[in-house]
């Protein structure tokens, strides 16, 4: 992935903010742990402390319930050590002990397509991984992206890519989550494409995780994308442009879609992550604050 597309510092008062604009518990919640729904951040974005060895998932995990008060965890495969069953039940005892929902498994190295057979076949072999992995962790949804280098797929390529999504929302459906790809580099970053790519896979287990605004084009053709995607968006990612941004427009997009997934947050400087990612996850909770007292009235 791409740290472009996977892509001062607020003092103390903000990320306690964060950590405190709540909305309830649930009933695994650790004593005195406020949960907030439907809000994640994808562990891409401590990627930078990942690389300086400051966190690793576990720490992820610990971040996201008791720094940020988070239900969910959103993990991308650049945080697994191994797809081992031994290691993955020691995750998904770290995600339970937490009270933690895995919203989203995000792989990378899995895409369908690549032009040379040998790597085509080592990525299945990855996606097949970590299917059972989302398996093991008890995923709602597993991104796995299409691949493809150029403005948009040839026949082969395409009728390659359908049939491999089809196997793997049937795999994904019988264990009961849903799998999909995700609009944010290739040929899937053209809304054209990935329409017709939805289209063609035609399966109740399959869906879109939309990296909101991160679509090829005009930005009124961004905008006109995630609205027409809403409805088949399984989970989200919002960059800080957005969430700097027209963040409320886009989140009704999906509200009213129907959208039952997570609000994730991506942040994608590698440095003050812990501050940063707190300010993204304010302002998604500040939006569903506004709607929940608004809802009341």
């Amino acid at each position: 992935m791409a740290s472009l597309n996977r892509r001062g510092f607020l003092h103390g008062s903000l990320a306690a903010v964060a950590a405190g604009s709540t909305f309830g518990r649930t009933s695994s919640a650790p004593s005195g742990v406020k949960t907030p729904r439907k809000v994640s951040i994808l562990s891409y974005s401590f990627r930078g402390l990942l690389r300086e060895g400051k966190m690793d998932v576990f720490g992820y995990l610990e971040s996201c319930r008791y720094r940020y008060g988070l239900g969910a965890a959103d993990i991308w495969s650049g945080f697994l050590t191994s797809t081992e069953d031994g290691y993955l039940r020691k995750v998904r005892d770290a995600l339970d002990e937490r009270g933690l929902v895995l919203a989203d498994l995000c792989v990378d190295q899995a895409h369908v397509w690549e032009d040379n057979r040998d790597a085509r076949r080592k990525n299945y072999e990855n996606a097949l991984a970590h299917l059972k992995a989302a398996e093991i962790l008890g995923a709602r949804f597993v991104r796995i992206d299409a691949g493809g280098r150029g403005a948009t797929w040839t026949d082969e390529q395409f009728d390659h890519i359908v049939q491999r999504y089809r196997e793997y929302a049937q795999r994904a459906h019988d264990h009961g989550f849903k799998v999909g790809a995700e609009n944010h580099w290739g040929p899937e970053g053209v809304w054209a494409n990935l329409r017709k790519l939805y289209l063609a896979v035609d399966h109740a287990g399959f869906g879109i995780s939309c990296h909101i605004g991160g679509w090829q084009g005009t930005a009124e053709e961004k905008d006109e994308a995630d609205r027409q995607v809403a409805p088949w968006v399984c989970h989200t990612h919002f960059a800080w442009n957005i969430t700097e941004g027209p963040l409320e427009e886009k989140m009704k997009n999906l509200r009213d879609a129907g959208y039952q997934g997570y609000y994730s947050v991506e942040h994608h400087t590698g440095k003050n992550e812990y501050a940063e990612v707190a300010i993204q996850l304010a302002r998604v909770r500040a939006v569903l604050d506004r709607w929940r007292t608004a809802d009341k009235t």
